[in-house]
């Protein structure tokens, strides 16, 4: 797909897997909207994406507000007049078991990571039906596959992504209008700065790059898939704990039990 010209709003872009994002777009020659709630962090982001030439904007936005979320979607439209890729990225996670964590920190989860989503599709999708084009990339996690104790509350985030996604892919059939979702496994972004993660190792021998997961994000705004597990291995764990539950879970279960009780050991 030819991405000169094209219009991609990417939210969470003050870092990790949304600026990588922003790189790869750029790249390409699209415009590029970086959207987050740290300004400061976006300006550096749209100054490093200078020497690509390409137009940038930055929009301040926190995405759990839906009246920030119709704002910066004006301010999208009345600039450019058009969107084409919608990337949904923002999201966070806090470490916990359901007892430990307060209802604040896991309804901020859900408001950030699920209804984030949800506002900024609201927001572009009208634009694109009356285009007629656009493709919307949700990045979810291999989470939204799995429920993991100690992050209950963030895969049930991600659950919810990949369902609202399922029902609006179909919703969409026949409109030009695509979505995709990227569910990667780990990724090396600054994901596990939140504090709750102190007493956990940080990172696995197979943890992604977030370039890795930006080129995947590329590909997957103009693919006709409804999930893209990065990497693509994965998705044999996927179906096997879709196929045989009985045996995967409670091995999973057992082995991230025994997880947390040493961290608090």
């Amino acid at each position: 797909m030819d991405f000169s010209n094209k219009v991609v709003v990417i939210t969470g872009a003050s870092s990790g897997i949304g600026e990588a994002s922003a790189i790869e777009f750029s790249k390409r020659k699209s415009s590029v909207v970086l959207v987050a709630r740290r300004k400061e962090n976006l300006v550096s982001v749209a100054k490093n994406l200078t020497k690509y030439g390409n137009e940038v904007l930055v929009c301040q936005c926190d995405v759990s507000e839906w009246q920030e979320v119709e704002q910066m979607s004006r301010t999208v439209l009345d600039k450019f007049g058009k969107i084409d890729v919608l990337v949904n990225n923002a999201g966070f996670a806090i470490y916990g078991s359901v007892l430990e964590l307060k209802v604040e920190e896991i309804e901020s989860q859900m408001e950030t990571n699920y209804f984030g989503m949800v506002y900024a599709i609201k927001a572009f999708l009208p634009k694109m039906l009356e285009q007629k084009t656009g493709h919307i990339v949700n990045v979810a996690s291999v989470a939204g596959s799995f429920g993991l104790p100690g992050i209950a509350s963030y895969c049930a985030s991600k659950f919810a992504m990949l369902g609202f996604s399922e029902g609006l892919y179909h919703e969409l059939k026949g409109t030009g209008i695509g979505i995709t979702v990227v569910s990667p496994i780990m990724v090396r972004t600054n994901f596990f700065n939140h504090s709750s993660f102190k007493s956990r190792p940080k990172y696995s021998s197979t943890s992604l790059s977030s370039k890795t997961v930006a080129k995947t994000i590329v590909k997957a705004s103009s693919s006709p898939r409804l999930e893209i597990i990065v990497p693509s291995f994965v998705r044999g764990a996927v179906w096997l704990k879709h196929t045989i539950p009985y045996l995967i879970n409670p091995i999973l279960g057992a082995a991230f039990r025994k997880q947390m009780r040493s961290q608090k050991l």
